[in-house]
């Protein structure tokens, strides 16, 4: 059963002017070390591989229906690629937290994300479903 679901579109030249105002600052805040990573080995669509990773964190927190609030932080929602190379969050601390409480005994989360982007746009999609055990 679905137990979530949410959307963000985020424009990618907003996350450039945040990366050139802030630079590693914002990245540090914003991304977690496997993001940073993967955006240093794009150098060329830098503030777009950061722009669907913000829309990801952003949908994510919809579909949590917390934003950022409640403990849930950005960092603590990481895009990650699962060995299929389809993309997945990892999460920690209070984002974590927040999707336990809503699963519901007898089932395990189960999310899924899409990714996409067309200059200037980026747009993510969670889904979170509650897959019995």
């Amino acid at each position: 059963m679905i137990i979530g679901m949410g959307s963000d579109l985020c424009n990618i030249e907003r996350i450039q002017a945040a990366l050139d105002r802030h630079g590693g600052r914002f990245e540090q805040r914003c991304f977690t070390e496997v993001e940073r990573a993967k955006a240093a080995r794009r150098p060329y669509t830098r503030a777009g591989t950061y722009a669907k990773r913000f829309a990801a964190k952003e949908a994510f927190s919809k579909a949590v229906g917390t934003g950022f609030y409640r403990g849930v932080y950005m960092k603590d929602i990481g895009v990650v690629n699962a060995p299929s190379g389809a993309p997945t969050l990892q999460l920690t601390g209070g984002a974590a937290k927040r999707l336990a409480e809503m699963v519901p005994d007898g089932h395990e989360a189960v999310i899924h994300l899409t990714l996409t982007d067309d200059h200037p746009w980026a747009q993510a999609f969670v889904i979170i479903e509650a897959r019995p055990l």
